[in-house]
Protein backbone atom coordinates (compact mmCIF):
# COMPACT_ATOMS: atom_id res chain seq x y z
CA UNK A 1 0.00 0.00 0.00
CA UNK A 2 1.50 2.88 -1.02
CA UNK A 3 1.15 6.51 -0.36
CA UNK A 4 -1.26 8.04 -2.89
CA UNK A 5 -1.58 12.20 -1.52
CA UNK A 6 0.26 14.09 1.02
CA UNK A 7 -0.74 17.19 3.11
CA UNK A 8 1.00 19.71 4.42
CA UNK A 9 1.10 21.69 7.54
CA UNK A 10 1.64 25.21 6.99
CA UNK A 11 2.86 27.09 10.01
CA UNK A 12 6.52 25.84 10.65
CA UNK A 13 6.43 23.72 7.28
CA UNK A 14 6.26 26.08 4.49
CA UNK A 15 6.41 29.36 6.35
CA UNK A 16 8.52 30.29 9.29
CA UNK A 17 5.71 31.76 11.12
CA UNK A 18 5.98 31.11 14.86
CA UNK A 19 8.50 34.09 15.70
CA UNK A 20 5.67 36.43 14.10
CA UNK A 21 2.98 34.90 15.98
CA UNK A 22 4.68 34.86 19.08
CA UNK A 23 5.74 38.59 18.15
CA UNK A 24 2.68 39.36 17.31
CA UNK A 25 0.76 37.96 19.82
CA UNK A 26 3.22 39.04 22.81
CA UNK A 27 2.73 42.70 21.41
CA UNK A 28 -0.95 42.50 21.19
CA UNK A 29 -1.23 40.87 25.02
CA UNK A 30 1.22 43.74 26.60
CA UNK A 31 -0.99 46.46 25.15
CA UNK A 32 -3.21 45.15 27.33
CA UNK A 33 -0.73 45.30 30.01
CA UNK A 34 -0.56 41.45 30.41
CA UNK A 35 2.27 38.95 30.22
CA UNK A 36 2.29 35.40 28.71
CA UNK A 37 1.72 32.67 31.11
CA UNK A 38 5.29 30.27 30.93
CA UNK A 39 3.57 28.06 28.77
CA UNK A 40 1.22 30.17 26.95
CA UNK A 41 3.72 29.84 23.55
CA UNK A 42 3.69 25.82 24.06
CA UNK A 43 0.20 25.70 24.45
CA UNK A 44 -0.92 27.84 21.56
CA UNK A 45 1.16 26.09 19.03
CA UNK A 46 -1.41 23.94 16.97
CA UNK A 47 -4.21 25.73 18.67
CA UNK A 48 -7.23 26.48 16.39
CA UNK A 49 -8.12 30.21 16.34
CA UNK A 50 -11.12 29.86 19.07
CA UNK A 51 -8.64 27.93 21.60
CA UNK A 52 -5.69 30.45 21.37
CA UNK A 53 -7.87 33.60 21.85
CA UNK A 54 -10.04 32.04 24.36
CA UNK A 55 -6.70 31.40 26.05
CA UNK A 56 -5.71 34.84 25.84
CA UNK A 57 -9.09 35.92 26.67
CA UNK A 58 -9.83 33.94 29.47
CA UNK A 59 -6.86 32.51 30.87
CA UNK A 60 -3.93 35.25 30.22
CA UNK A 61 -6.55 37.98 31.20
CA UNK A 62 -7.25 40.17 27.67
CA UNK A 63 -10.29 42.58 28.19
CA UNK A 64 -11.48 41.56 25.35
CA UNK A 65 -13.74 38.45 24.28
CA UNK A 66 -12.41 35.60 22.05
CA UNK A 67 -13.73 36.97 18.99
CA UNK A 68 -12.49 40.36 19.38
CA UNK A 69 -8.94 38.82 20.31
CA UNK A 70 -8.74 36.71 17.37
CA UNK A 71 -9.93 39.72 15.12
CA UNK A 72 -7.21 41.38 16.23
CA UNK A 73 -4.57 39.34 16.00
CA UNK A 74 -5.68 38.04 12.17
CA UNK A 75 -5.63 41.01 10.65
CA UNK A 76 -2.16 42.00 12.15
CA UNK A 77 -0.80 38.74 10.68
CA UNK A 78 -2.31 38.86 7.99
CA UNK A 79 -1.04 42.14 7.04
CA UNK A 80 2.27 41.18 8.30
CA UNK A 81 1.71 38.07 5.50
CA UNK A 82 0.87 40.75 3.07
CA UNK A 83 4.33 42.63 3.19
CA UNK A 84 6.53 40.05 4.39
CA UNK A 85 6.05 36.69 4.37
CA UNK A 86 8.21 34.39 6.09
CA UNK A 87 9.25 31.59 3.38
CA UNK A 88 11.08 28.73 4.83
CA UNK A 89 13.75 28.22 2.27
CA UNK A 90 12.95 25.42 -0.34
CA UNK A 91 9.23 25.02 1.04
CA UNK A 92 7.99 26.22 -2.03
CA UNK A 93 9.77 24.25 -4.47
CA UNK A 94 9.06 21.19 -2.41
CA UNK A 95 5.31 21.90 -2.63
CA UNK A 96 5.84 21.83 -5.98
CA UNK A 97 8.18 19.28 -6.75
CA UNK A 98 5.29 16.97 -4.72
CA UNK A 99 2.45 18.34 -6.22
CA UNK A 100 3.68 17.06 -9.64
CA UNK A 101 3.96 13.15 -8.43
CA UNK A 102 1.18 13.76 -5.59
CA UNK A 103 -2.19 15.51 -4.71
CA UNK A 104 -1.62 17.92 -2.06
CA UNK A 105 -3.45 18.79 1.02
CA UNK A 106 -3.10 21.91 3.56
CA UNK A 107 -4.16 21.11 7.05
CA UNK A 108 -3.22 24.18 9.03
CA UNK A 109 -4.35 25.40 12.54
CA UNK A 110 -4.05 28.85 10.65
CA UNK A 111 -7.63 30.74 10.40
CA UNK A 112 -8.78 30.78 6.69
CA UNK A 113 -7.50 34.20 6.34
CA UNK A 114 -4.06 34.03 6.67
CA UNK A 115 -4.12 30.19 4.78
CA UNK A 116 -5.26 32.06 1.49
CA UNK A 117 -3.13 34.96 1.94
CA UNK A 118 0.24 33.01 3.01
CA UNK A 119 -0.88 31.04 -0.28
CA UNK A 120 -1.64 34.21 -2.63
CA UNK A 121 1.59 35.89 -1.15
CA UNK A 122 3.71 32.62 -2.06
CA UNK A 123 2.25 32.37 -5.07
CA UNK A 124 0.90 28.95 -4.18
CA UNK A 125 -2.74 29.16 -4.88
CA UNK A 126 -4.40 26.04 -6.92
CA UNK A 127 -1.54 24.23 -5.64
CA UNK A 128 -3.25 22.36 -3.57
CA UNK A 129 -6.65 20.41 -3.96
CA UNK A 130 -7.71 20.41 -0.85
CA UNK A 131 -6.83 23.15 1.97
CA UNK A 132 -8.14 23.48 5.42
CA UNK A 133 -8.39 25.09 8.80
CA UNK A 134 -9.14 24.01 11.76
CA UNK A 135 -11.75 26.22 12.02
CA UNK A 136 -13.51 24.13 9.72
CA UNK A 137 -13.50 21.30 11.61
CA UNK A 138 -14.52 20.23 15.17
CA UNK A 139 -11.40 20.00 17.27
CA UNK A 140 -8.19 21.62 16.60
CA UNK A 141 -4.56 19.81 16.36
CA UNK A 142 -3.43 16.97 18.54
CA UNK A 143 -7.07 16.00 17.69
CA UNK A 144 -6.66 14.11 14.19
CA UNK A 145 -10.24 16.02 13.17
CA UNK A 146 -8.62 18.48 10.35
CA UNK A 147 -6.11 15.62 8.95
CA UNK A 148 -8.78 13.06 8.90
CA UNK A 149 -11.17 15.72 7.09
CA UNK A 150 -8.18 16.75 4.54
CA UNK A 151 -8.19 12.86 3.84
CA UNK A 152 -12.16 12.44 2.99
CA UNK A 153 -12.25 15.52 0.72
CA UNK A 154 -9.21 13.80 -1.23
CA UNK A 155 -11.29 10.95 -1.63
CA UNK A 156 -8.59 8.94 0.17
CA UNK A 157 -8.39 6.82 3.16
CA UNK A 158 -5.61 8.55 5.91
CA UNK A 159 -4.01 5.52 5.53
CA UNK A 160 -2.48 6.13 1.84
CA UNK A 161 -1.58 9.75 3.26
CA UNK A 162 1.29 11.20 4.08
CA UNK A 163 2.02 14.13 6.40
CA UNK A 164 3.93 17.14 7.05
CA UNK A 165 4.65 18.25 10.65
CA UNK A 166 6.86 20.14 12.49
CA UNK A 167 5.08 20.54 16.03
CA UNK A 168 4.44 18.11 18.72
CA UNK A 169 0.75 18.79 18.57
CA UNK A 170 0.50 18.79 14.77
CA UNK A 171 2.52 15.49 15.01
CA UNK A 172 -0.13 13.87 17.33
CA UNK A 173 -2.92 15.09 15.06
CA UNK A 174 -1.57 13.37 11.47
CA UNK A 175 -0.71 10.14 13.44
CA UNK A 176 -3.56 10.03 15.01
CA UNK A 177 -5.73 10.34 11.96
CA UNK A 178 -2.96 7.26 10.53
CA UNK A 179 -1.55 9.12 8.20
CA UNK A 180 2.10 8.69 7.83
CA UNK A 181 3.89 11.33 9.24
CA UNK A 182 7.09 13.16 8.14
CA UNK A 183 8.53 15.84 10.76
CA UNK A 184 10.72 18.38 9.66
CA UNK A 185 11.66 19.84 13.71
CA UNK A 186 11.50 23.55 13.79
CA UNK A 187 14.90 24.56 15.15
CA UNK A 188 13.78 27.60 17.50
CA UNK A 189 10.36 25.43 18.74
CA UNK A 190 11.57 21.48 18.45
CA UNK A 191 8.84 18.77 19.04
CA UNK A 192 8.54 17.03 22.19
CA UNK A 193 10.37 13.03 21.72
CA UNK A 194 7.11 11.48 22.34
CA UNK A 195 5.75 13.23 19.46
CA UNK A 196 8.39 13.12 17.23
CA UNK A 197 8.77 9.43 18.03
CA UNK A 198 5.64 8.89 16.08
CA UNK A 199 7.14 10.20 12.82
CA UNK A 200 7.88 7.90 9.84
CA UNK A 201 10.56 10.09 8.44
CA UNK A 202 12.43 12.91 9.76
CA UNK A 203 14.05 15.23 7.48
CA UNK A 204 16.52 18.37 8.57
CA UNK A 205 14.94 20.74 6.14
CA UNK A 206 11.52 20.89 3.98
CA UNK A 207 14.54 21.47 0.83
CA UNK A 208 15.26 17.46 1.93
CA UNK A 209 11.83 16.12 0.94
CA UNK A 210 11.69 14.13 -2.14
CA UNK A 211 8.89 12.05 -4.08
CA UNK A 212 11.66 9.07 -3.56
CA UNK A 213 11.50 9.76 0.08
CA UNK A 214 7.71 9.80 0.25
CA UNK A 215 7.45 6.27 -1.81
CA UNK A 216 9.75 4.70 1.13
CA UNK A 217 6.90 5.61 3.51
CA UNK A 218 4.91 2.48 3.23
Amino acid sequence: MGIEAVVFDLDGVIIDSEEVWEEVRRGYVAEYDREFLPDTQDRMMGMSTPEWSGHLAHEVGVPRTPEQVATDVLNRMAERYRTSLPLIPGSVEAVRRLGAHFPLGLASSSARILIDQVLETAGLTGAFRVTLSTEEVPRGKPAPDVYLAAAEKLGLSPAVCAAVEDSSNGLRSAAAAGMAVIAVPHGVYPPAADALAQASLTVKNIAELTPEAIDTLR
